[in-house]
């Protein structure tokens, strides 16, 4: 039991890490990705279609990360370019995401008896690690985006603290200015750290759709990119934390869906599907202090001469 709890909670942390590092990037930049749910849903939609269309699980992962680059960009052409509402364009995204999603569903496949399936991707074993008692089997034996999600946690702590990128990123976010003024164009490292966050974020969608249930269905997502932002928030904007907060809601997350197939009453079923979604509000209120990058959400208007 305690082994599938383990290997569950890294599982559901997965997405949950990849949305919410890419949400530290794009954040430290002044730059917030409101339309994280809708990015997610488009992910999860585009790498079923591709890997179902194809029979290729790689070539859904890349059609993943590239619808999510595309929607990623045309939020920031509205927001860094256009100077418009970071949260009312996303609000609008978001809606429009979840009405493309069925819609293109429905075009490329009509409306099927039965759900439309893919086997979801293969769980690697890591030889001889995978043979410890307990944590072995759990650590040990995923899927390949689980590896993945582990591995960019330090690769994007160096990045961002120990590069000059890093610097750059961190820099635009605190003062912009200053950055301007070194002759960095502020308005290009902020939609380049916008069209990563996007690639990040298409492919933590289709963990839902290609490696967890090897399908899609509108409401697969279920407000999980609103719970990464808030790992980003409760993370203090850095990848350590997001590592950490990942963790817990990942657990909480593979708790609820243990208790649900197990067949416990004691609990009202509701209560566990609200688990994580309560457990992000209070984490959130037991916060005091945030270090908010200084420019997040305000527009870079270059002072003219």
């Amino acid at each position: 039991m305690i082994t599938g709890l383990l290997a569950g909670a890294l599982q559901m942390s997965t997405p949950l890490m990849m949305g919410a590092l890419a949400e530290v990037y794009a954040e430290r930049t002044g730059v917030m990705i409101i339309a994280i749910e809708g990015i997610f849903l488009l992910g999860a939609w585009g790498g079923f279609v591709a890997a179902y269309s194809t029979g290729s699980m790689v070539l859904g992962l890349l059609a993943a990360m590239a619808i999510g680059m595309a929607t990623a960009l045309v939020y920031g052409i509205f927001t860094v370019k256009l100077k418009q509402h970071q949260i009312v364009t996303g609000t609008a995204i978001n809606i429009f995401a979840a009405g493309l999603g069925i819609f293109l569903y429905r075009v490329f496949f009509g409306v099927p008896l039965l759900p439309l399936t893919v086997d979801p991707l293969e769980r690697i074993a890591v030889p001889g690690l995978s043979s410890i008692p307990v944590i072995g089997e759990a650590l040990f034996h995923q899927n390949v985006l689980t590896y993945l999600a582990w591995a960019l946690i330090p690769v994007g702590y160096w990045i961002l603290y120990k590069t000059q990128l890093g610097l750059i990123l961190r820099s635009t976010g605190e003062n912009p200015e200053a950055v301007d003024a070194a002759g960095i164009k502020v308005e290009t490292v902020r939609l380049g750290a916008v069209l990563a966050a996007g690639a990040l974020d298409g492919l933590a969608g289709a963990f839902y759709s290609l490696g967890f249930l090897g399908m899609y269905t509108n409401d697969i997502i279920g407000g999980r990119g609103w719970i990464a932002f808030a790992i980003c928030f409760l993370g203090n904007w850095n990848p350590m934390g997001v590592l950490v907060g990942a963790l817990v809601f990942g657990l909480a997350d593979a708790m609820a869906i243990q208790l649900q197939t197990s067949g416990v009453t004691l609990v009202p079923n509701e209560f566990l599907i609200a688990m994580p979604y309560i457990l992000t509000i209070v984490a959130t209120v037991a916060r005091k202090r945030f270090n908010v990058p200084t420019t997040l959400g305000v527009p870079y208007e270059k002072e003219r001469r």
